[in-house]
């Protein structure tokens, strides 16, 4: 069990039979009344923000969410399969679970698998990737503003803005949480 008084950033518990994962929080005690816990809270199944208040003595169960290092192996239309590196046992899963950085993750990339109770309800792609600039405008001596940025196709697809720098054939590494250009690789 954990109290609202004690609640964290990406501390996860069970609300009303859904597994709900703290966003933020903040301890408020008015000049007048009793204190309380404003809470921003993420539904970690369906993705939904809410923004409630707690009192600081209110008990949850705590949800246990398994994270669980999986590689990316093929994916066949609609199941994108991740093959456990312990068992060697595929999983599919679909893609409506696999969120907008997934994007950036080509075969054999190591993901986060999150489940909770066996159920699979996302995936975490790496914090970093290196990937091949497949496609992009070739940048021209004296194009040099502040700034300056072009679109670059990689090579699993997704489109980013690069510097004008960059040539096709570069590898580049790429933020999956902000999915920004972070330096040549």
């Amino acid at each position: 069990m954990i109290s609202a008084g004690d609640f964290r950033n990406g501390v996860t518990f069970e609300l009303d039979g859904q597994v709900v994962q703290v966003i933020e929080f903040q301890h408020v005690k008015p000049g007048k009344g009793a204190a309380f816990v404003r809470t921003k809270y993420k539904n970690v199944i369906t993705g939904s923000v809410v923004e409630t208040s707690f009192n600081p003595t209110a008990k949850f169960p705590t949800a246990f969410v398994e994270r669980k290092d999986m590689q990316y192996s093929y994916n066949d239309g609609e199941l994108y399969y991740f093959m456990d590196l312990e068992t060697y046992e595929q999983v599919p899963i679909s893609a409506s679970t696999l969120g907008d950085s997934f994007k950036f993750v080509k075969e054999e990339m190591i993901c986060k698998i999150l489940s909770y109770k066996g159920n699979v309800f996302g995936v975490e792609p790496p914090n970093f990737v290196e990937l091949v600039v497949t496609q992009t405008d070739p940048g021209f001596k004296g194009d040099t503003a502040t700034n300056a940025t072009k679109p670059a196709i990689l090579e699993t697809g997704a489109e980013v803005k690069v510097p004008l720098f960059i040539n096709e054939g570069e590898k580049i590494q790429i933020d999956t949480r902000t999915g920004e250009y972070m330096s040549r690789a």
